[in-house]
């Protein structure tokens, strides 16, 4: 008989804490999982491990695993991984995060030669449960969405369950109904920020921050 693998199941409105716990350790195992972000439900894992990010790619059908957004606890741990260019942005970072924005970035040299890419996402998100798991990660979290490559991004945890149940580790969910769109996506590598992708908050009022 074929062994059905069957993940711990997580609603992080009840227990915040013993969810943050678990998902730590989970991380720090090379584990997979599945969790609730401010945008739309995420796969996550730690991206220094290889096997976690062939695993998540492997699920995904996704090959380009570097579209991956990072998730981050705050400003000072972003400067461990990336540049800010300017004065200018590290302000207008200061000033939208966190929230549902996305900010693609240059790796700095080291990281550029880790993760063989000169460029990465990243967001401070505005969502209790990562707040709380980055803060004590003090690492960059992967967050990309639950999906099969092609298909809309999933956010009813009943249907995430059955479609995945067999392939992550945990699923963490909650009853928040918020899940609906991905974050906004903007590229800041150049002397002027580029939209990539529009989501929740529009790309018209980000850039008045920027005047």
């Amino acid at each position: 008989m074929e062994n059905i693998k069957v993940p711990s199941l997580i609603k992080v409105d009840e227990n915040l804490e013993s969810a943050v716990s678990f998902a730590s350790e989970l991380f720090l195992s090379g584990s997979i999982f599945i969790y609730p972000t401010d945008t739309i439900y995420g796969f996550g894992g730690n991206p220094f491990n290889e096997e976690t990010i062939a695993r998540i790619s492997k699920v995904k059908g996704k090959k380009n695993w570097r579209r991956y957004i990072f998730l981050i606890s705050d400003i000072e741990i972003l400067k461990n991984y990336a540049e800010i260019s300017s004065e200018r942005y590290l302000d207008f970072l200061l000033s939208i995060w966190p929230n549902p924005v996305s900010v693609i970035l240059k790796f700095n040299r080291k990281y550029q030669e880790i993760f063989k890419s000169e460029t990465g996402a990243f967001r401070i998100p505005n969502n209790r449960f990562c707040s709380k798991l980055l803060s004590e990660l003090k690492m960059p979290l992967i967050s990309t969405s639950v999906n099969r490559t092609g298909a809309e991004p999933m956010t009813d945890p009943t249907m995430i369950i059955q479609e995945f149940a067999n392939e992550v580790d945990a699923i963490f969910y909650s009853d928040n109904k918020s899940f609906f769109e991905a974050s906004t996506l903007i590229d800041l590598t150049a002397d002027d920020p580029k939209l990539v992708r529009e989501g929740r908050i529009k790309f018209v009022d980000l850039i008045k921050r920027l005047s």
